[in-house]
């Protein structure tokens, strides 16, 4: 499967008031909000290429997943640019702020859980816990093609998530989802979080609207 040409994703990734330093929380509030954006346009993109993403709980399954990979190579280029303790400050606050968004959503679209089940947020943050310890063994790719991008995840970084998207697919598509995420939807991903982590700690003044960071 192929993915057929989609209009721009336009992220905004440079502080409106640049100059004061800002915090390592404040950084992981635009983070989250710039990886949640690629987590649902990468679910775009899959659905243009044919890929069956049923509206309701395969949705977020699919989503719970891109969500805990991107988070995950967020938090590597977090690693190359902070010390521990930012970065520990950084992680924990950009996991949050996905928790309480994909909450919000899940609330909204699928209704809160029953009694007595853990909401939303706690399911989604007992999934990075479990899934952080499998993707801290894979490492950066020794052929990146971005040297300055603080963090490329290796072939198996990037495997690893196309096996845990084929059980929220359909049979059908099972047989083409690895492919489909190694080839163009993981690097078109992250290629737009590596960019806007890039914006982010970039001090320079914020550039022209005209010039606003797009992927396609």
């Amino acid at each position: 499967m192929s993915t057929p040409p989609l209009p721009a994703m336009r992220i905004k990734s440079h502080w409106f008031k640049p100059g004061a330093d800002k915090s390592a929380a404040e950084q992981a509030s635009a983070m989250a909000f710039i990886v949640f954006r690629v987590a649902q346009n990468m679910l775009k993109r899959m659905r243009g290429a044919h890929f069956d993403i049923d509206a309701g709980p395969p949705y977020f399954a699919f989503l719970r997943e891109v969500l805990v990979f991107l988070g995950a190579v967020t938090d590597r280029i977090a690693h190359a640019r902070l010390d521990e303790a930012a970065r520990q400050e950084f992680t924990v606050a950009l996991v949050r702020h996905l928790a309480r968004t994909l909450q919000e959503n899940e609330d909204r679209l699928l209704g809160p859980p029953p009694p007595g089940a853990p909401a939303h947020a706690d399911t989604f943050i007992d999934l990075v816990n479990q899934l952080g310890q499998h993707y801290a063994e894979f490492g950066a790719d020794p052929e990146a093609r971005d040297p300055e991008a603080g963090f490329e995840p290796d072939f198996a970084f990037v495997r690893y998530l196309g096996s845990r998207l084929e059980p929220t697919l359909p049979e059908k598509d099972r047989r083409w989802v690895v492919e489909q995420v190694m080839a163009a939807e993981a690097p078109e991903a992250v290629a737009i979080v590596q960019r806007s982590m890039r914006d982010l700690w970039d001090p320079a003044p914020r550039r022209p609207r005209r010039a606003t960071m797009s992927g396609e």
